[in-house]
């Protein structure tokens, strides 16, 4: 387990991620771990399938900021 948590800033970029009517199915992947993992107790780690969605999402020049932080907060929850 890695015992990393999403912080309150990443849970909300996510949330804002997965709300938005314009982002695009790797985002809203990578958004949705990262809040997967916003608890107290975190026992959850980042699946091998949303890390690479979230890879991608980070360096695909078309995602926003918002879902940049999302995406990180997932990557950074994926267990070595």
């Amino acid at each position: 387990m890695s015992g990393k948590t999403t912080s309150s800033k990443a849970a909300t970029a996510a949330s804002k991620t997965l709300s938005s009517g314009d982002t695009g199915s790797k985002s809203k992947s990578a958004a949705g771990s990262a809040l997967s993992q916003k608890e107290s107790v975190n026992t959850k780690n980042t699946s091998a399938p949303a890390a690479s969605k979230s890879s991608k999402a980070l360096s695909d020049g078309r995602s926003s900021s918002t879902t940049k932080s999302a995406a990180g907060s997932a990557l950074s929850q994926k267990k070595r």
